[in-house]
């Protein structure tokens, strides 16, 4: 490799891991999945670390060990895309050393657990704990937004506000104000 190369690999490096660490959400796609799904995350000893597919956690569709992701990371503070990156994920068996450094960055990440402190033990019987490795390559950012059409739903539909409402809202200021 010609020293331009390993250059630009490590930039490609440094911005992969930069980015994943200071976001809190990554957007995964795995396997044969064909949307992106929003994944909390912690980032430890380069790589994306995932607890889900249990009972109160995230789910993981698409993710199999061995398999590979496409990881984009998004700005924390415009939410505008950073980079996207390829994984190949990697499951973590419970109790082994690797998993136990990986649960120890989870739990104090994972926010509003039902159990607790007993939400590891909970992860070790019915969760599964993923690291998301990257493998060097990152895609370049898209052209368009891929933006997609919200999947119809009686909860998204808007019904015309009555003709009395802005009446009341504007009387209940006025009387504020006195």
């Amino acid at each position: 490799m010609t020293s331009e190369l390993l250059g630009e690999a490590l930039v490609d490096r440094t911005l992969v891991e930069e980015a994943t660490k200071k976001s809190g959400l990554v957007w995964v796609r795995g396997g044969q999945e064909t949307a992106a799904r929003a994944l909390w995350h912690v980032w430890h000893d380069g790589a994306a670390c995932l607890v889900g597919d249990g009972p109160g956690e995230q789910p993981l569709p698409g993710l199999v060990e061995g398999g590979s992701a496409e990881v984009t990371v998004r700005s924390k503070d415009k939410g505008g895309r950073l980079v996207t990156w390829t994984a190949t994920v990697t499951g973590l068996a419970p109790g082994s050393e690797a998993w136990e450094a990986a649960v120890a960055e989870l739990k104090g990440k994972r926010l509003n657990a039902p159990d607790g402190e007993a939400m590891t033990g909970r992860w070790a019987r019915e969760c599964r704990v993923l690291r998301l490795e990257p493998t060097g390559a990152t895609s370049p950012l898209p052209e368009d937004s891929l933006a997609a059409r919200p999947v119809p739903s009686p909860a998204t539909t808007r019904e015309p506000a009555p003709a009395g409402l802005p009446k009341l809202l504007l009387r209940g200021r006025r009387g504020r104000r006195k």
